[in-house]
Order: structure tokens, then C-alpha cells, then sequence
């Protein structure tokens, strides 16, 4: 029992990692955008496919593919802000970004079944199902690396918002919008690249997702209830957060495995509804600044 007991926890921490590695993307554009993006977890998918096209076809493989699979999705996000969020506007604009991320997932999914069809795919190299023993247990290389580029990517989008002049104009629009512009700040331009950083984040989490689950165009839906899970529990707009929260859950969901397996997902939810009775920012989440 105590063996299973420390496999679970190494897991959990590992796993959580490649959780939080999808979540922080959506909790940065929801951070500063106020825009709770449906889509990322299709476009998590998206970002696997990405990959598996790129393994399966050119032979690139998937760690050096990010160098292609990043700036992709970047170039992604941006066109999705430009083409669909930016014309929102008014106080109904969080809620409407619901009903149109959702569409954009709709027609992500619907072009990901015409190309890759429904059957369930996987990313599999001779590394995937290696691992490492490590307390009497054996852990996936592939979710360490998945742990590191998750601390990785946490820590560039913290320097990203707070050492960087681009930091600080994101900054300058979560605190007050309007402020923002009348000093000179470019607002549509800083959101889309936020929403492009946003989404680009995603080809990293899918390429680890698709390459430790099988997978199709409809895999997202289980994700996205995952992702909001984590950065709800974490706190909205906490990057930090989004980390502790992930592994958090996923370790707890864990542990309830070993005893009772019905349970555990159960469990996961319950646990985001008690914490959030007792802290309802969540774990890391403050009171809203932003100007109304």
C-alpha cells in the first residue's frame, strides 16, 4: 500500500505538471482579457495534432517539432483574437466570449474530423514509454519533461509579465483598461499577442498530452472541464496558481485511486467546490482591481 501510495504521489505531481502546462495559457488570457477561452482544450488537440503530423510525416521529433508547433499556435491564437474576440465590446463582453470560443471550438473540432478523421491517434516514440525508477516506483521520462517545461513555461510567462515593458503594458490593461489607453498604450495589440501567448502555450501541453493519451477531435471537452477546474481552484488570472492547483488535484485524484477508483473523480470536483466555499478567489486568486 505504501509503495502504491508513493507511486500515486509521484504521479500526481508529474501529471499535474502537464496539466498545469495546458492551463496556463487559459488563465493568463483570462487574467488580462477577462475572457474565459472554451477553445483551449481543442486547441490543446490542435497542438497534438501538430505534433503527431509533424513525427508521423516528416520525422521531426515532437521536442524539436515545438520549435515549428509554438509559433504556429501563436500565429493561431492572434488570428482567433483578430478574427473573432477583439469586435466584443460592453459589459456583456466576458459572457458573449463563452458563446464565441465555443463556436471557434466547434470549427476547430469540425476541421480536425475532416482531416484526421474519429479514429483515436497517439504521438509514439522509442522515448515514450521509457521511464525511471525513482522511491520504489517507476515514473515516464516523458512526464518529467512534460514537470520541467510546465516549472519552465511558469517561470518565462511570470518574466514575461513582470520584467518585461510588454509585462508591464498587460499590467497597466488588468488593472484599468481605459487608464491604459490614454497613456499610449496599444490595447488591441497587446490583448492579441497576449491571446497568441495564451494559445501558443497549448502546442507544448498537447505534444506531452498526445504523447502520454490517445486522441481525437473530440478529446476536448474532457480537457477544457479539467482546465477550468485547475485554474478556477488556483485562482483566475494566477499562473503560479494554476501550477499548485493541478498538482494538487491530480495527486489527490490520485490517492483516491488506491482506495476507492469510483471515487476519484468524484472526488477531484468535490475538493474544487469545498476549497472554493471556504476561499471562493481560490488558493492564489485576489479581489478583482479592474475597473468597471
Amino acid at each position: 500500500m505504501g509503495r502504491e501510495i508513493a507511486q500515486q504521489v509521484i504521479d500526481g505531481i508529474l501529471i499535474g505538471g502537464v496539466y498545469a502546462l495546458m492551463a496556463v495559457g487559459l488563465t493568463l488570457i483570462f487574467g488580462v482579457l477577462d475572457i474565459i477561452n472554451i477553445a483551449q482544450g481543442v486547441l490543446v488537440i490542435l497542438g497534438a495534432y501538430l505534433s503527431y503530423s509533424l513525427f508521423t510525416k516528416a520525422h521531426i521529433d515532437p521536442f524539436i517539432g515545438l520549435a515549428i508547433t509554438i509559433p504556429a499556435m501563436f500565429v493561431v491564437g492572434v488570428v482567433i483574437h483578430w478574427a473573432f474576440i477583439r469586435r466584443l465590446r460592453g459589459t456583456e463582453r466576458t459572457s458573449m466570449t463563452l458563446l464565441v470560443t465555443y463556436a471557434v471550438a466547434l470549427i476547430i473540432e469540425g476541421i480536425l474530423y475532416k482531416i484526421y478523421g474519429a479514429d483515436n491517434v497517439q504521438i509514439s516514440t522509442s522515448y515514450t514509454n521509457k521511464s525511471v525508477h525513482i522511491l520504489g516506483g517507476y515514473v515516464g521520462w516523458i512526464y518529467i519533461w512534460g514537470f520541467v517545461m510546465a516549472v519552465a513555461g511558469v517561470v518565462i510567462v511570470y518574466f514575461l509579465l513582470y520584467r518585461t515593458r510588454f509585462g508591464r503594458s498587460v499590467r497597466a490593461i488588468m488593472q484599468d483598461e481605459t487608464a491604459a489607453r490614454l497613456v499610449g498604450i496599444n490595447v488591441n495589440r497587446v490583448a492579441a499577442l497576449t491571446f497568441g501567448i495564451g494559445v501558443a502555450v497549448t502546442a507544448a501541453g498537447g505534444m506531452i498530452f498526445g504523447s502520454t493519451n490517445p486522441f481525437n477531435a473530440n478529446s476536448g471537452y474532457d480537457l477544457i472541464s479539467r482546465l477550468l477546474s485547475i485554474v478556477i481552484l488556483g485562482g483566475m488570472g494566477s499562473v503560479g496558481g494554476a501550477l499548485a492547483a493541478a498538482v494538487f488535484m491530480l495527486t489527490l485524484e490520485g490517492l483516491v485511486i488506491v482506495w476507492q477508483p469510483t471515487w476519484a473523480v468524484a472526488v477531484y470536483y468535490a475538493a474544487l467546490v469545498i476549497v472554493l466555499l471556504v476561499r471562493p478567489t481560490g488558493l492564489f486568486g485576489r479581489k478583482a482591481v479592474r475597473a468597471q
